[in-house]
C-alpha cells in the first residue's frame, strides 16, 4: 500500500507565487493590457492584473452613433492613470490609451519621415484642422501650391500629409499637403517639359481665374491662357467659359525654356472664322444676327462667333433721328441686318438696318416731283430758314431766301411760327444726301420779271422814303419794291447829308433812270424829276410800253444826255448797294 504524500509548506509557496502577478510592473500613466469583466449601464470593469479591478466610464466605448463597441471577455489596452483611488480601485482610461498609442505611432512616423492620413474636420484660425487618429493643424498656406481662400471646400476630404512639426509633450502637430505637392509637381514637370513644344496639343486643368485670363496646370508647369485666345467671339470675362477644376485641351503658343513661361491658346483649336467671310458675308447680304453691345454712336452685333459688325447710329432708320441705340435695339436682341460692307484683313464688318426697308427718299421723286404743291405744318424755324413737315420724319426746309420775292426778311420768325400751316412748291429733292427743299415765294409768279416793263428808264414814279444813309436814301415803289436815290440825285446842288433833302416816310416823285431785274436794283433820281419838271418838257408815262420813243420825243434829242446821267447813277447804285 502506497504511502499518501501532502505538500509542504514550501510547496504552496512555490505555487503561489506561479500564480501570483507582479503588481510592480504596473504603473501609472502606463498602457497595460486588460480583460473585460462586466460592461455595465455606466462603467465597463476590467482586469488588469492588479490587486483590484479598474472601472471605465461607459462613453469611451461608445461609437459615433452611441453604440457600445465592447463586450465581456474582450482584451483591451487601457491607460492607468492611478493605481488606486479612494475606493481602492483603479483608475483606467481606454481613450487615453488609444492616444497615447496613436502618438507613439506618429512619433515613429517622424522618426522615419513618412506619411500620414487623416481627413480634415472643420475649419480653424489660420488653416484647417486634422483628425489623424489625434488633432492636427494644417496652416492655410500649406493646403495648396498657393494660398487658397476657400478653405472651406476641402472640409471633410481626406489627404496625405507630411508631418512637418511634432512636439508630443505640448500635443501639437503641424501638417503639410502643399510639400507632397511640391514634391508631386516636380516630378510631372520633369514629364512635361520633355512634351512641351509651340503648337502642341496638351491636356491640362484650370488652376486660377483672374480678370485677364486663366492658368492652366499642364503637370508640373503652368501656362497662361489670356482672355484672347479663349474664343474667337467676345468674352467679357474669362469665368464665362471656364471653372477653377475644368480639364480643357489647350494648343501651345510660345515657350520659352529659360523663363518656363508658356502662353497658350484655345481658340486656336478651331478655325479662324474671318477665313471665307467675303464668301458668307457678301455686300447687301441679309443675316440675322445678335445684339452684343451698345455704344453712343451704334451697336455691336454677332453674325457668328468671331465676328461682329457694327451698325452706326446713321444707318437704324432712313427717316428718325435717333439720340442713342437703345431707342431702336436692345442687347441679346435677334434682329436681320445689311451687310454693307466687309473688310477681312481689319477684320471689319459695317451693317445696316434702314436698308432692310426701301428708301423713302427715292419714293418722295415719285410722290413729289418738281413744282408740286404741298400743305404742311412748319416743325422748326432756324436762323436759315424754316423745315415744313412732308411725312413721317421727312421735312421739307424752305431757305429764307425762297421766303419772299420782294421782302428783305432778316430773320424767318419775322414771318412765321412753329404750328403755322403753309403752302410750298417743290424745288428740289436730293435723295443721296436727303434734302428735300422747297419754297413758298415760288408759288406765286416773280415781280422783278415784270418791273423792267413797268417801270422803264424816265417814268416818273410816286415814292415813299423808308430810309436814309450817307451815301443816299432808299424809297418804296410799290409794296416789297424799293430804289435808291443816290446823294447825286437828290439835288442839282451839291450835298453833305442826304436828311437835308429827304426824310424818312417823306412821300415824293422821282424819276425811274436805270432798272437791273437781276441784281433787283431801280435807280431814281428826284433831280432829274425836279429839272425836266421846270423846263415844262415832262411827261408821265403810261405802263403800256413805248415810253422809250416817248421819252425821246420829249427830250427833243437830249437822250444823249439823260443816257449818260442814268450810267453815271447806275454806277453810284451798284456801289450804294455794295457798301449797304
Amino acid at each position: 500500500m502506497a504511502t499518501e504524500t501532502f505538500p509542504t509548506s514550501e510547496d504552496f509557496g512555490a505555487l503561489l507565487a506561479e500564480f501570483e502577478v507582479d503588481t510592480s510592473e504596473i504603473r501609472e500613466n502606463q498602457i497595460a493590457n486588460g480583460r473585460v469583466l462586466e460592461v455595465g449601464p455606466d462603467y465597463v470593469l476590467v482586469d488588469i492584473g492588479f490587486k483590484s479591478e479598474g472601472r471605465i466610464p461607459l462613453s469611451e466605448f461608445k461609437d459615433d452613433f452611441g453604440k457600445v463597441e465592447i463586450t465581456e471577455g474582450d482584451t483591451i489596452d487601457v491607460l492607468v492613470e492611478a493605481r488606486e483611488d479612494d475606493s481602492g480601485q483603479c483608475i483606467l482610461s481606454k481613450e487615453k490609451a488609444d492616444r497615447l498609442r496613436v502618438w507613439e505611432e506618429i512619433a515613429k512616423k517622424v522618426e522615419n519621415d513618412e506619411l500620414v492620413r487623416g481627413r480634415i474636420t472643420q475649419r480653424v484660425k489660420g488653416g484647417l484642422q486634422v483628425d489623424i487618429g489625434v488633432k492636427a493643424f494644417l496652416p492655410g498656406s500649406q493646403v495648396e501650391l498657393r494660398p487658397t481662400r476657400n478653405l472651406d471646400r476641402y472640409i471633410g476630404q481626406e489627404f496625405a500629409f507630411k508631418i512637418i512639426k511634432f512636439n508630443q509633450s505640448r500635443g501639437n502637430i503641424v501638417l503639410s499637403r502643399r510639400a507632397l505637392l511640391e514634391k508631386e509637381r516636380e516630378h510631372l514637370k520633369t514629364k512635361t517639359l520633355d512634351r512641351l513644344a509651340e503648337n502642341a496639343i496638351i491636356d491640362g486643368i484650370v488652376k486660377n481665374i483672374t480678370d485677364y485670363g486663366a492658368f492652366v496646370d499642364l503637370g508640373g508647369i503652368d501656362g497662361l491662357l489670356h482672355i484672347t485666345d479663349m474664343s474667337w467671339g467676345r468674352v467679357s470675362h474669362p469665368s464665362e467659359l471656364f471653372q477653377v477644376g475644368d480639364e480643357i485641351s489647350v494648343k501651345v503658343l510660345k515657350f520659352n525654356q529659360e523663363t518656363e513661361r508658356v502662353s497658350l491658346g484655345y481658340k486656336q483649336l478651331s478655325p479662324d472664322p474671318w477665313e471665307g467671310a467675303s464668301e458668307r458675308y457678301p455686300e447687301s447680304v441679309q443675316v440675322l444676327g445678335r445684339v452684343v453691345s451698345l455704344i453712343d454712336y451704334g451697336a455691336f452685333v454677332e453674325l457668328e462667333e468671331g465676328i461682329e459688325g457694327l451698325i452706326h447710329i446713321s444707318e437704324m432708320s432712313w427717316t428718325k433721328r435717333i439720340k442713342h441705340p437703345s431707342k431702336v435695339v436692345n442687347e441679346n436682341d435677334i434682329i436681320e441686318v445689311v451687310v454693307l460692307s466687309l473688310d477681312t484683313e481689319q477684320k471689319k464688318v459695317s451693317l445696316g438696318m434702314k436698308q432692310i426697308e426701301p428708301n423713302p427718299w427715292t419714293l418722295l421723286e415719285e410722290r413729289y416731283p418738281v413744282g408740286t404743291r404741298i400743305l404742311g405744318k412748319i416743325r422748326n424755324i432756324t436762323d436759315f430758314g424754316v423745315f415744313i413737315g412732308i411725312e413721317d420724319g421727312i421735312d421739307g426746309l424752305v431757305h429764307i431766301s425762297d421766303i419772299s420775292w420782294t421782302q428783305k426778311i432778316k430773320h424767318p420768325s419775322e414771318v412765321f411760327k412753329k404750328g403755322d400751316e403753309v403752302e410750298a412748291v417743290v424745288l428740289n429733292i436730293d435723295v443721296e444726301n436727303e434734302r428735300f427743299s422747297l419754297g413758298i415765294k415760288q408759288l406765286e409768279p416773280d415781280p422783278w420779271e415784270l418791273i423792267p416793263q413797268r417801270y422803264p428808264p424816265g417814268k416818273v414814279v410816286e415814292i415813299k422814303v423808308t430810309k436814309i444813309t450817307d451815301f443816299g436814301a432808299f424809297a418804296e415803289i410799290e409794296d416789297g419794291v424799293e430804289g435808291l436815290i443816290h446823294i447825286s440825285e437828290l439835288s442839282s446842288e451839291r450835298i453833305e447829308d442826304p436828311a437835308q433833302i429827304v426824310k424818312v416816310d417823306e412821300e415824293r416823285k422821282a424819276e425811274v433812270i436805270s432798272v437791273d431785274p437781276k441784281e433787283r436794283k431801280i435807280a431814281l433820281s428826284i433831280k432829274s424829276f425836279v429839272r425836266r419838271s421846270e423846263r415844262g418838257d415832262l411827261r408821265e408815262y403810261s405802263d403800256e410800253g413805248a415810253a422809250t420813243a416817248q421819252l425821246g420825243d420829249l427830250l427833243k434829242g437830249k437822250l444823249g444826255d439823260l443816257a449818260s446821267e442814268a450810267e453815271e447813277s447806275a454806277d453810284d447804285v451798284d456801289a450804294a448797294s455794295e457798301e449797304e
